[in-house]
């Protein structure tokens, strides 16, 4: 039983063609994990969840993008509009290493905006 959105994408499990993003609780943080390809298809899917988290009223929202296969800039705009839609007492940590995530991060620069940690794990720790 749960709910589902107009695109008939289960709000907790949003997948497309390419890859999905999935919605799960870790003690009082939300994270979304993104598996596949992080682009123009996949990057409403993740708005969608990361604005239900913030509205859920988390601690924390950690975007997982440690199965991501390409990162787009689609997919990078939507990780600086959760970092900013985020209330100072839920701030937003991106995982991301590697030449797939992490080196577009880099390149844009978003390392100085986006708080990026190597594994869930470090990212989970408070």
């Amino acid at each position: 039983m749960s709910e589902r959105d107009v695109t008939e994408d289960a709000l907790g499990d949003a997948a497309g063609s390419a890859g999905s993003v999935v919605l799960e609780s870790h003690d009082g943080a939300a994270v979304l994990r993104v598996d596949g390809a992080l682009d123009l298809a996949l990057a409403p899917k993740l708005r969608r969840l990361a604005e239900r988290a913030t509205r859920l009223g988390t601690q924390l929202l950690v975007i997982d993008l440690t199965d991501v296969t390409f990162l787009a800039s689609a997919g990078m705009a939507e990780l600086v509009r959760a970092h900013r839609g985020t209330p100072a007492s839920a701030p937003l940590r991106v995982v991301a290493s590697g030449r797939i995530t992490l080196r577009p991060l880099e390149l844009t620069r978003l390392v100085d905006e986006l708080a990026i940690y190597p594994s869930l794990s470090d990212a989970l720790v408070r």
